[in-house]
């Protein structure tokens, strides 16, 4: 499998990256984060040269939700449960890295001390996101166990037709939007079962191909909010943590935030996906040398420079 990332497209240039794709097989699309626009996929497909064909994942989940009111208010009772442990977390999290903050900014005659003390405050924050994640994978589980997607007839016969567009496609192009419900649709039509050997994807669209999804924007209009780990993503990608509009949404001035971010998720990568940006994964799934990566300093630098 190959796969490409790519910087937001508010100048498109995925038909830059598409030439070695096969040209005469059929292009699977994933414009489930634009929800209600989902079918507006006009202007991508044209990109493509015609070749798109959407897979209709928010579509599809709508008529499940029609046609299998069981499902659906169980669904959303599932996901208040899920919010709940959200924002559990983002409690817990002010905390914890709030002391992290106040311990890399302190300065003294006794640097190994202070250094100790910031390793301490490290491993709290990274137990709170370890706990909040085997929280989620629980519920996602006790969830699936009562109400198991395979044995949900609607279900099952869209996974049975978005199996059947995925075997056909030469390439999988994931387009961004709300990626909580790009991680939802992804999983509930059971999109990791059939990925075609070729994957672009940017923005929120890249981020749910990784392992785990990390929510983050320190300049949201009600005040800067801890980054936090979501849910998995599909984990076509792993130990790299996307950032897409990283230099909009980060304060990347602040090398203290932006070197605790770094240190918060390695060994992970925590990656900067900014316009223009284009990264080819090789066939193990590793970034090139020129990816811009936050280093443990918080400086953003070549990842051959990190």
């Amino acid at each position: 499998m190959r796969v490409t990332l790519l910087g937001p497209q508010r100048r498109p240039t995925v038909d830059q990256v598409i030439g070695h794709i096969d040209g005469h097989a059929p292009l699977a699309t994933v414009t489930a984060g634009w929800e209600e626009r989902e079918p507006d996929d006009a202007e991508m497909n044209s990109l493509l040269g015609g070749r798109g064909i959407n897979l209709g994942l928010y579509g599809r989940w709508l008529d499940v939700h029609d046609r299998d009111p069981e499902y659906a208010a169980a669904e959303l009772d599932h996901r208040a449960a899920i919010d709940e442990l959200r924002q559990l977390h983002l409690v817990q999290l002010e905390s914890a890295l709030g002391a992290m903050y106040t311990l890399a900014r302190r300065s003294g005659d006794r640097p190994r001390a202070i250094a100790a003390a910031l390793a301490d405050a490290e491993a709290v924050v990274r137990q709170v996101d370890d706990s909040h994640l085997a929280r989620v994978r629980a519920a996602h589980e006790d969830f699936g166990a009562a109400y198991p997607a395979e044995e949900r007839p609607v279900i099952a016969e869209h996974r049975a037709s978005v199996r059947q567009i995925l075997e056909q496609a030469a390439g999988l192009i994931v387009a961004g939007g709300h990626v909580g419900v790009l991680v939802r649709t992804l999983a509930l039509f059971n999109v990791a079962a059939c990925i075609p050997p070729a994957v672009v994807a940017w923005s929120a669209g890249a981020m749910a191909l990784t392992d785990h999804v990390v929510l983050f924007h320190d300049r949201a209009p009600h005040g800067p909010t801890p980054a936090e780990i979501y849910d998995d993503g599909l984990g076509l990608i792993r130990d790299i943590v996307l950032l897409p509009h990283a230099r909009r949404r980060l304060r990347v001035d602040d090398l203290t935030r932006m070197a605790i971010l770094a240190r918060r998720f390695a060994p992970a990568r925590c990656v900067v996906l900014d316009d223009g940006t284009q990264m080819d994964l090789s066939a193990d799934g590793a970034l090139p040398p020129s990816a811009r990566v936050v280093a443990v300093d918080g400086h953003i630098v070549p990842l051959e420079e990190a």
